[in-house]
C-alpha cells in the first residue's frame, strides 16, 4: 500500500512525512513535490508533481493507493489545481484521498473558505473514498509575530475579543498521520482545532509573562491593521487578507470546542505557552 503526500517539502508536509515514517516506516511513502531536489533529505521515494500539469500528475500517481492532498498555497488557483489532482487520482486508481480543508469551511466567512468548499464538493462527486480534515488555524500564524511584538513593545491585530482555537502544525500533522495509518475514517469530515481557545489579549499576556515585559494587545480596525502590516513591508494583498482573517476571528471563525483533534492524536494539543516559548527561543 503506497501512500503519496503532496506538498511534502512544505512546513506541514515535512512533519506529516516524519510522523508517518515513525508509524509505518519509509518504504511505502512517496513524496509528491514540485521540486524533487528539495525533497532529497526526506528519506522516502520522491516523484515530480505539479498541480498545474495534468500529465505529470497522472504519472506521479501511478501505483499510489492512498493520497494525502495538502491544499495548495496559491489562493485563487486552488480549485482548478485540486480538480486536476482529483481527476488524475481517479484515472490512476487511487483508492482513498485525505484532504486538508479549513475549519468549518461550509459556514466560515473567511475568504479562504470558498475554494475549500469547492474542493470538498469535487471530492464527494469523484467517486473516490475520501476523508476531510478541516484544519483550524496554525498557532504559528500568530506566534510568528511574537519576536516583532517584543521588539515593538505591543501586539497588534484586528481580532478583538475573538476566541482562537489554534493548534500547532505538529498537532495537525500528527492527526493526518493517524488517519492515514488506519482506522474507519472514510467518508468522515473532522473539525480539527486546539483544546484551549485564547484571545490575542491572552497571547499578549503570555508573551508578557514569559519575557517579563509589558506587551499589551492593541486592537485596530481591519483597515488600520492592514495598513500597519503594509507599513512593515507586507505586500498589500497579503496584508488585507491577514487583517481579514483577524476580523473573521473576531466573529468566531477560528473557534471550535469539539476537541476532535486531541481525540484523534490521543493527547492534548500543544498549549499556547509552549508555542510562545518556542517562538521566543
Amino acid at each position: 500500500m503506497k501512500t503519496g503526500i503532496t506538498g511534502a517539502t512544505g512546513q506541514l508536509g515535512r512533519l506529516v512525512v516524519e510522523k508517518l515514517k515513525q508509524r509505518s516506516g519509509a518504504g511505502q511513502l512517496v513524496a509528491l513535490v514540485r521540486s524533487p531536489e528539495k525533497a532529497a533529505d526526506l528519506g522516502i521515494e520522491v516523484r515530480a508533481f505539479d498541480y498545474t500539469n495534468p500529465a505529470l500528475l497522472a504519472e506521479g500517481l501511478q501505483g499510489i493507493d492512498h493520497l494525502l492532498l495538502i491544499s495548495g498555497s496559491e489562493i485563487g488557483q486552488r480549485r482548478l489545481q485540486h480538480q486536476n489532482v482529483i481527476e488524475a487520482a481517479r484515472d490512476a486508481g487511487v483508492k482513498w484521498i485525505v484532504y486538508t480543508s479549513l475549519l468549518h469551511a461550509d459556514t466560515s466567512s473567511l475568504s479562504l473558505a470558498e475554494e475549500h468548499v469547492e474542493t470538498e464538493k469535487l471530492l464527494k462527486a469523484s467517486g473516490i473514498p475520501y476523508t476531510i480534515l478541516r484544519n483550524g488555524w496554525y498557532t504559528e500564524n500568530y506566534t510568528g509575530s511574537v519576536p516583532g511584538a517584543v521588539q515593538a513593545g505591543a501586539l497588534a491585530g484586528s481580532a478583538g475579543e475573538g476566541r482562537i482555537s489554534s493548534a500547532t502544525r505538529e498537532d495537525f500533522a500528527e492527526a493526518a498521520a493517524v488517519v492515514l495509518s488506519g482506522g474507519d475514517h472514510a467518508g468522515k469530515i473532522y473539525e480539527l482545532a486546539g483544546d484551549n481557545a485564547y484571545t490575542l489579549k491572552d497571547l499578549a499576556a503570555e508573551i508578557s509573562k514569559q519575557t517579563g515585559r509589558d506587551i499589551p494587545y492593541t486592537h485596530l480596525s481591519e483597515a488600520e491593521y492592514a495598513g500597519a502590516l503594509s507599513s512593515f513591508g507586507v505586500p498589500e494583498g497579503l496584508a488585507q487578507a491577514l487583517a481579514g482573517f483577524d476580523t473573521g476571528a473576531s466573529g468566531g471563525d477560528l473557534f471550535d470546542d469539539g476537541k476532535m483533534l486531541s481525540q484523534l492524536i490521543g493527547r492534548p494539543t500543544t498549549p499556547l505557552s509552549e508555542a510562545v516559548r518556542q517562538a521566543l527561543s
